[in-house]
């Protein structure tokens, strides 16, 4: 997929790969409406328009992702509104059938990363959380009735704890995928904190990506 990334804008790994192969195998999204919260580059929304969606809406705190959605909606044909905000805040009075999320889930150095660095794009406090539980707390007011929740993240950012959180929101969540892939630089760099905190083995050198569906039960 061609993507335009303007510097410090999030690229395509796996992750997005995993949960775009996802929304190919589920599919349903005929004439459905989606939002995609944390966009980067867009890659997950224009999946979701290929697969069938016929509106999109892509939200994004950084300045530069909601550039890069903007130009590669455009580039794929599609008419997204594309807005910039903290996650549900600038559509908080809509609902949308479904909404994709690959947000900053890998542990960190300090308790809030930074709004200032590249790391924004990955980092998500000690335990990864941030802004996973965030999106579990806030996601089920934008669901429409028969709306679902596609998350992608590392377990390495407690996935017990996602699927807790959605159903303490009154969702029922499930794992849809799993896959296991090598450590990349960030978690290479980041493996000796991370063993020291215990969330990976002495000789570990991959983690488990999953993703997570939830709806309205």
């Amino acid at each position: 997929m061609l993507l335009v990334r303007p510097p410090g804008v999030y690229r395509a790994q796996e992750d997005t790969s995993l949960l775009r192969q996802v929304l190919r195998q589920r599919g349903r999204l005929a004439g459905r409406s989606v939002l995609d919260v944390g966009s980067g580059t867009g890659a997950l929304g224009i999946e979701a328009f290929r697969a069938g969606a016929t509106s999109l809406t892509s939200i994004d705190l950084s300045l530069r992702s909601v550039v890069a959605s903007w130009l590669n909606s455009r580039i794929h044909g599609i008419s997204a509104t594309v807005r910039r905000g903290d996650l549900f805040a600038p559509v908080a009075t809509h609902r949308f059938d479904l909404v994709l999320a690959n947000p900053p889930y890998v542990p960190g150095v300090g308790p809030m990363p930074s709004r200032h660095r590249a790391a924004r794009c990955w980092d998500a406090g000690l335990d990864g959380r941030v802004l996973l539980n965030r999106i579990c707390s806030g996601v089920s007011s934008v669901l429409s009735e028969d709306g679902a929740l596609l998350l992608v993240q590392s377990t390495l950012a407690d996935e017990p704890a996602t699927l807790d959180r959605l159903a303490k929101a009154g969702l029922v969540a499930k794992v849809l995928a799993r896959a296991h892939i090598p450590f990349g630089p960030v978690l290479r760099t980041r493996a000796p904190e991370l063993r020291a905190q215990g969330l990976i083995g002495p000789d570990q050198t991959e983690e488990e990506l999953v993703v997570i569906e939830a709806c309205h039960g």
